[in-house]
Protein backbone atom coordinates (compact mmCIF):
# COMPACT_ATOMS: atom_id res chain seq x y z
CA UNK A 1 0.00 0.00 0.00
CA UNK A 2 1.10 3.62 -0.44
CA UNK A 3 -1.08 5.93 2.19
CA UNK A 4 -3.77 2.84 2.56
CA UNK A 5 -4.17 2.62 -1.23
CA UNK A 6 -3.81 -0.84 -2.57
CA UNK A 7 -1.18 -2.00 -5.09
CA UNK A 8 -1.40 -4.34 -7.98
CA UNK A 9 1.43 -5.53 -10.03
CA UNK A 10 0.32 -6.76 -13.10
CA UNK A 11 3.22 -9.06 -15.69
CA UNK A 12 1.84 -9.57 -19.01
CA UNK A 13 3.19 -12.89 -20.29
CA UNK A 14 1.96 -14.87 -23.03
CA UNK A 15 2.96 -17.96 -24.70
CA UNK A 16 3.29 -17.50 -28.37
CA UNK A 17 7.02 -15.60 -29.05
CA UNK A 18 7.78 -15.43 -32.88
CA UNK A 19 11.71 -14.27 -32.17
CA UNK A 20 12.51 -16.70 -29.26
CA UNK A 21 9.67 -19.59 -28.65
CA UNK A 22 8.75 -19.36 -25.07
CA UNK A 23 10.77 -16.42 -24.19
CA UNK A 24 9.02 -15.37 -21.43
CA UNK A 25 10.43 -18.29 -19.45
CA UNK A 26 13.29 -18.87 -20.86
CA UNK A 27 16.77 -18.77 -18.71
CA UNK A 28 18.37 -15.27 -18.21
CA UNK A 29 21.24 -15.60 -15.79
CA UNK A 30 19.50 -18.96 -14.10
CA UNK A 31 16.35 -17.90 -14.24
CA UNK A 32 13.00 -17.67 -15.69
CA UNK A 33 12.85 -14.25 -17.79
CA UNK A 34 9.39 -13.57 -16.19
CA UNK A 35 10.75 -14.67 -12.57
CA UNK A 36 13.05 -10.84 -12.92
CA UNK A 37 9.51 -9.29 -12.84
CA UNK A 38 8.28 -11.22 -10.27
CA UNK A 39 11.09 -10.54 -7.82
CA UNK A 40 11.10 -7.04 -8.45
CA UNK A 41 7.70 -6.36 -7.29
CA UNK A 42 7.64 -8.62 -4.08
CA UNK A 43 10.80 -6.85 -3.39
CA UNK A 44 8.35 -3.41 -3.67
CA UNK A 45 6.78 -2.79 -0.13
CA UNK A 46 3.93 -0.82 -2.00
CA UNK A 47 2.60 -3.68 -3.85
CA UNK A 48 0.23 -5.56 -2.29
CA UNK A 49 -1.10 -8.21 -5.08
CA UNK A 50 1.00 -9.60 -8.04
CA UNK A 51 -0.64 -11.20 -10.89
CA UNK A 52 0.45 -13.04 -13.77
CA UNK A 53 -1.79 -12.49 -16.88
CA UNK A 54 -1.40 -15.44 -19.03
CA UNK A 55 -2.75 -17.67 -22.14
CA UNK A 56 -0.16 -20.77 -21.26
CA UNK A 57 -0.07 -23.22 -18.82
CA UNK A 58 4.17 -23.63 -18.58
CA UNK A 59 4.01 -19.52 -18.08
CA UNK A 60 1.48 -20.12 -15.62
CA UNK A 61 3.38 -23.54 -13.65
CA UNK A 62 6.66 -21.17 -13.02
CA UNK A 63 4.57 -17.40 -12.31
CA UNK A 64 2.89 -19.78 -9.48
CA UNK A 65 6.21 -20.74 -8.51
CA UNK A 66 7.36 -18.02 -8.15
CA UNK A 67 5.16 -16.43 -5.81
CA UNK A 68 2.72 -14.23 -8.15
CA UNK A 69 -0.84 -16.07 -8.68
CA UNK A 70 -2.42 -15.90 -12.05
CA UNK A 71 -5.19 -15.10 -13.66
CA UNK A 72 -6.07 -16.24 -17.57
CA UNK A 73 -6.66 -13.87 -20.52
CA UNK A 74 -9.22 -14.82 -23.31
CA UNK A 75 -7.42 -16.58 -26.79
CA UNK A 76 -8.32 -13.53 -28.10
CA UNK A 77 -6.00 -11.26 -26.18
CA UNK A 78 -2.56 -13.26 -26.70
CA UNK A 79 -2.65 -12.85 -30.36
CA UNK A 80 0.16 -11.05 -32.07
CA UNK A 81 -1.58 -8.11 -32.66
CA UNK A 82 -3.66 -8.05 -29.21
CA UNK A 83 -2.75 -4.64 -27.18
CA UNK A 84 -1.80 -5.23 -23.53
CA UNK A 85 -4.00 -2.36 -22.79
CA UNK A 86 -7.07 -4.40 -23.75
CA UNK A 87 -5.77 -7.02 -21.29
CA UNK A 88 -5.50 -4.69 -18.58
CA UNK A 89 -9.28 -3.58 -19.14
CA UNK A 90 -10.18 -6.89 -19.00
CA UNK A 91 -7.87 -7.60 -16.18
CA UNK A 92 -9.61 -4.42 -14.50
CA UNK A 93 -12.85 -5.68 -15.16
CA UNK A 94 -12.78 -9.00 -13.46
CA UNK A 95 -10.96 -7.52 -10.50
CA UNK A 96 -13.45 -5.18 -10.00
CA UNK A 97 -16.18 -7.99 -10.39
CA UNK A 98 -14.48 -10.24 -7.79
CA UNK A 99 -14.34 -7.14 -5.31
CA UNK A 100 -11.42 -5.73 -6.01
CA UNK A 101 -10.56 -2.21 -4.98
CA UNK A 102 -7.03 -1.09 -5.50
CA UNK A 103 -6.67 2.51 -6.38
CA UNK A 104 -3.15 1.78 -8.30
CA UNK A 105 -2.01 -0.32 -10.85
CA UNK A 106 1.65 -1.49 -11.92
CA UNK A 107 2.96 -2.80 -15.30
CA UNK A 108 5.95 -4.88 -15.50
CA UNK A 109 6.59 -6.27 -18.81
CA UNK A 110 8.40 -9.47 -18.41
CA UNK A 111 11.44 -8.03 -21.42
CA UNK A 112 12.55 -5.56 -19.00
CA UNK A 113 14.27 -7.49 -16.30
CA UNK A 114 17.11 -4.82 -14.96
CA UNK A 115 14.20 -2.75 -13.38
CA UNK A 116 14.88 -3.31 -9.82
CA UNK A 117 12.17 -2.19 -6.72
CA UNK A 118 13.67 1.32 -6.46
CA UNK A 119 12.71 2.25 -10.08
CA UNK A 120 8.80 0.80 -8.96
CA UNK A 121 8.58 2.74 -5.58
CA UNK A 122 9.94 6.31 -7.57
CA UNK A 123 6.71 5.91 -10.30
CA UNK A 124 4.35 5.16 -7.28
CA UNK A 125 5.57 7.42 -5.18
CA UNK A 126 5.53 10.84 -7.70
CA UNK A 127 2.31 9.41 -8.76
CA UNK A 128 0.68 9.56 -5.60
CA UNK A 129 2.37 12.88 -4.21
CA UNK A 130 2.17 14.59 -7.51
CA UNK A 131 -1.36 13.31 -7.85
CA UNK A 132 -0.56 12.26 -11.18
CA UNK A 133 -2.48 10.02 -13.15
CA UNK A 134 -0.15 8.09 -14.84
CA UNK A 135 3.73 7.80 -14.30
CA UNK A 136 6.45 5.48 -16.75
CA UNK A 137 10.10 4.99 -17.10
CA UNK A 138 11.88 6.43 -19.38
CA UNK A 139 15.64 6.30 -20.91
CA UNK A 140 17.40 8.78 -23.12
CA UNK A 141 16.65 8.21 -26.68
CA UNK A 142 18.70 5.97 -28.74
CA UNK A 143 18.66 8.12 -32.29
CA UNK A 144 17.99 11.80 -31.48
CA UNK A 145 14.73 12.93 -33.40
CA UNK A 146 16.84 16.03 -34.53
CA UNK A 147 19.19 13.08 -36.94
CA UNK A 148 16.18 10.83 -37.98
CA UNK A 149 15.74 11.03 -41.42
CA UNK A 150 13.05 10.19 -44.19
CA UNK A 151 13.43 8.83 -47.34
CA UNK A 152 11.10 9.39 -50.31
CA UNK A 153 11.90 7.71 -53.84
CA UNK A 154 15.83 8.52 -53.72
CA UNK A 155 15.81 11.28 -51.87
CA UNK A 156 16.27 12.22 -48.40
CA UNK A 157 14.64 14.73 -45.65
CA UNK A 158 15.46 15.58 -42.32
CA UNK A 159 12.22 13.67 -40.50
CA UNK A 160 11.60 17.15 -38.29
CA UNK A 161 11.37 19.86 -40.87
CA UNK A 162 14.26 22.61 -40.79
CA UNK A 163 16.37 20.96 -38.28
CA UNK A 164 20.13 20.53 -38.64
CA UNK A 165 21.41 16.88 -37.75
CA UNK A 166 24.97 17.55 -38.24
CA UNK A 167 25.31 19.67 -35.01
CA UNK A 168 27.28 17.64 -32.29
CA UNK A 169 25.65 15.59 -29.65
CA UNK A 170 26.31 18.17 -26.95
CA UNK A 171 24.22 20.68 -28.79
CA UNK A 172 20.82 18.81 -29.78
CA UNK A 173 18.25 19.46 -27.26
CA UNK A 174 17.69 16.06 -24.52
CA UNK A 175 15.48 13.64 -25.87
CA UNK A 176 13.85 10.23 -24.47
CA UNK A 177 11.76 7.62 -24.72
CA UNK A 178 9.97 4.79 -23.14
CA UNK A 179 11.60 1.76 -21.81
CA UNK A 180 9.11 -0.27 -21.38
CA UNK A 181 9.91 -0.95 -17.38
CA UNK A 182 7.51 0.48 -15.00
CA UNK A 183 4.02 1.67 -16.13
CA UNK A 184 1.91 3.17 -12.66
CA UNK A 185 -1.38 4.49 -13.03
CA UNK A 186 -4.61 5.27 -11.63
CA UNK A 187 -6.81 2.75 -12.02
CA UNK A 188 -10.27 4.73 -12.22
CA UNK A 189 -8.41 6.89 -14.79
CA UNK A 190 -8.20 4.68 -17.40
CA UNK A 191 -10.52 5.72 -20.17
CA UNK A 192 -12.59 3.22 -22.84
CA UNK A 193 -10.66 5.30 -25.35
CA UNK A 194 -7.36 5.70 -24.01
CA UNK A 195 -4.95 3.78 -26.13
CA UNK A 196 -2.07 4.11 -23.70
CA UNK A 197 -1.27 3.48 -20.60
CA UNK A 198 0.65 6.55 -19.79
CA UNK A 199 -2.51 9.25 -20.21
CA UNK A 200 -3.88 11.95 -18.35
CA UNK A 201 -1.25 14.04 -16.05
CA UNK A 202 1.38 12.15 -16.81
CA UNK A 203 4.49 12.04 -14.90
CA UNK A 204 8.32 10.13 -15.94
CA UNK A 205 11.16 8.25 -13.80
CA UNK A 206 14.22 8.24 -15.80
CA UNK A 207 16.19 5.04 -16.02
CA UNK A 208 19.56 4.68 -16.66
CA UNK A 209 20.27 2.35 -20.16
CA UNK A 210 22.22 -0.11 -19.01
CA UNK A 211 18.96 -1.33 -17.05
CA UNK A 212 16.75 0.03 -19.72
CA UNK A 213 17.40 -3.19 -22.32
CA UNK A 214 14.13 -4.73 -23.72
CA UNK A 215 14.64 -7.77 -24.78
CA UNK A 216 13.43 -9.08 -28.42
CA UNK A 217 16.13 -11.49 -29.28
CA UNK A 218 18.38 -14.16 -28.36
CA UNK A 219 21.44 -11.28 -28.95
CA UNK A 220 19.49 -9.24 -26.15
CA UNK A 221 19.64 -12.25 -23.97
CA UNK A 222 23.30 -12.77 -24.10
CA UNK A 223 23.85 -8.59 -23.56
CA UNK A 224 21.70 -9.12 -20.35
CA UNK A 225 23.73 -11.76 -19.16
CA UNK A 226 26.99 -10.09 -19.47
CA UNK A 227 25.47 -7.04 -18.11
CA UNK A 228 24.63 -8.50 -14.66
CA UNK A 229 27.78 -10.88 -14.62
CA UNK A 230 29.63 -7.61 -14.67
CA UNK A 231 27.01 -5.78 -11.90
CA UNK A 232 27.74 -8.57 -9.95
CA UNK A 233 31.33 -8.17 -9.98
CA UNK A 234 31.31 -4.81 -8.95
CA UNK A 235 28.90 -5.76 -5.84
Amino acid sequence: MINNKRVIAVIPARGGSKSVPYKNIKLLAGKPLISWAIEAARKTPEIDRIIVSTDDDKIAEVAIHYGAEVILRPEELARDDSLVIDTIRDLIMKLRASGEEAEYMVLLEPTCPLRNSSDISECLKILEDKKYDSVATFKEAELNPHRAWKINGNNPETFITGVVPWLPRQKLPKAYQLNGAVYSFRINGLKEDDISLLFGKEGAVLMPKERSIDIDDELDFLLVETLIERMSECE
